[in-house]
């Protein structure tokens, strides 16, 4: 790369013949004028033209846009003996801000919960958002299209979808990451950790296309479901062949499970169910093969898999994020399915569903907790560069004041989600059925009504480029944008926190008096 000095580079200021110096890089925009989005005017500044414009661009773009190839081919040299010092991140690295990382992976901090296995698939994980996943989740959150093959193909390979489903039999026998954790040691701190790293993408609508619909529809059927069925379905989903959803809310119920209307009748001859009903806001649902269906039944309540066949219609439905998720309008109309398709007992439908709501609404906290780390990460580069009053923006106490309450909540978030973590982890099933689900309402309650404040908060500092899709705000804006699923998903936040002062009570001694 050719080297100028910085005089060589002030002679070239004016339109036809402009360079700038943007961290020791020095780019030709003598063409580039003509076409700046910003328009020529920007670039003409007597403290732009032929001088050091690294605060300037800081000032109003993300360091990516010098990466892209329509912008990097512009750098026609570097000023001699000096080094850039705003480098781009290398993939799998951590982050160097404070609160950047989860206390565990902050350096001189210690925890009792992770071992050097959750370390390898963090690493592992880690490679995989940023070399592969990441700017396919930037494309297809921009143009909805579906989540490219490779990544589905090279995540099933590295069993992530089967890791997913969090520890149990369903992982016996395979290589998971490549052997960097066995079967039998995996336990939900890893789940945590891998659901942890997709979050980094920033794509809210991309986090539930990857297979968000068979993370909370496919329990069901593994839990409950025949041999002969799982045998059938479950290769071909964790290979990402097929895909499914839960099929639960319903544009007259949601919450409420047990006011549902779509109903299931045994044919005549006994040997399948007539499917009629809708269903709304299913996730995944326009591109799934299977649908874990709750249905009303004469004596109460039964889940059935219904298979995409004569009768099952899907249509998209617009959301506040990117149509890549798939989130649709099914309509079931006499849809025969076989009875050996039924998930649990027949009227028994209602423990198959509770016991899938801990592990999802478990799942969504790990997503709220790591998603407020990204932001606060945000915040922190963008108050640290921005100049307002002469002085950095985090000079002003207003702002750090924002600051610390978005720390202090993402802080507050983890610890109690590693807690709740480790008491799963050495539950058994109907422990944690007993004991947890009050906790992991609460948890999900916090983790969401904190995540929508830090996303106010950061609407404030980022002003007006908060309300931007594109540049320095732009993953401040799908933040604030899409913060409202995470808040409805599994329950909303009312629902949960009356469910586990309902469990609390429960367990209120006779005898307790004041």
């Amino acid at each position: 790369m050719k080297q100028f000095s910085r005089q060589e580079v002030a002679n070239h200021n004016k339109r036809g013949d402009l360079w700038v110096i943007i961290d020791t890089k020095v780019y030709n925009l003598s063409k580039f004028i003509a076409i700046h989005p910003g328009g020529a005017a920007v670039l003409l500044d007597a403290e732009v033209a032929g001088q050091d414009a690294t605060e300037t661009f800081f000032g109003l773009h993300r360091h990516e846009v010098l990466l892209k190839p329509n912008y990097s081919r512009l750098q026609i040299g570097i000023i001699e003996g000096e080094e850039e010092q705003i480098k781009a991140p290398q993939p799998g690295a951590l982050s160097k801000l404070p609160y950047g990382e989860p206390p565990w992976l902050t350096e001189g901090f210690h925890s009792p919960y992770y071992n050097d296995s959750h370390r390898r698939v963090r690493e592992v994980m880690r490679l995989l958002v940023d070399n592969l996943i990441y700017e396919d989740a930037q494309a297809r959150e921009s143009d909805g299209k579906p989540v490219s093959r490779l990544v589905l193909e090279t995540l099933a390979e590295q069993e992530v979808h089967a890791m997913r489903l969090g520890p149990g039999k369903h992982l016996q026998g395979k290589k998971l990451f490549n052997g960097a954790v066995a079967p039998e040691e995996f336990d939900y701190f890893h789940e945590l950790v891998i659901t942890q790293e997709l979050v980094r993408v920033g794509s809210r609508g991309y986090g539930d296309a990857i297979m968000g619909g068979m993370v909370i529809g496919l329990p069901p059927v593994l839990n409950f479901g025949s041999e002969e069925l799982k045998a059938r379905i479950v290769p071909d989903i964790l290979a990402a062949k097929k895909f499914i959803c839960l099929a639960i809310s319903e544009p007259f119920a949601g919450s409420d499970v047990g006011g549902l209307r779509t109903t299931a009748e045994l044919s005549e001859d006994k040997k399948f169910w007539i499917v009629n009903g809708t269903k709304k806001w299913i996730t995944n649902a326009h591109f799934c093969d299977y649908f874990t269906v709750g249905c009303r039944t004469d004596g109460g309540f039964t889940v059935l898999l219904v298979e995409r066949s004569e009768g099952v219609e899907t249509k998209p439905i617009k959301t506040a994020y990117s149509a890549v998720s798939g989130t649709a309008y099914v309509t079931f109309d006499n849809v025969k399915v076989p009875v050996g398709n039924t998930l649990g007992e027949v009227d028994g439908g209602l423990i198959v569903m509770l016991s899938n709501f801990n592990h999802e609404r478990w799942v969504l906290c790990c997503s709220s907790a790591r998603s407020q780390r990204l932001v606060v990460e945000e915040v922190l580069k963008w108050t640290s560069q921005r100049k307002v009053f002469g002085k950095p923006l985090i000079e002003q106490a207003v702002v750090r004041a924002k600051i610390a309450q978005m720390i202090s909540r993402a802080e507050a978030v983890q610890t109690w989600l590693e807690h709740i973590t480790y008491q799963m982890c050495h539950m058994t099933y109907k422990q944690m059925s007993a004991n947890l689900a009050g906790p992991i309402s609460f948890l999900k309650m916090m983790s969401t009504q904190m995540a929508q404040e830090t996303a106010r908060d950061a609407v404030q500092i980022f002003g007006g480029r908060a309300i931007t899709q594109s540049g320095l705000g732009r993953f401040i804006e799908h933040y604030h944008r899409t913060i409202a699923f995470d808040a409805l998903l599994g329950g909303a936040e009312d629902v949960l926190g009356d469910l586990g002062v309902r469990q609390a009570m429960r367990h209120i001694p006779e005898t307790a008096r004041l």
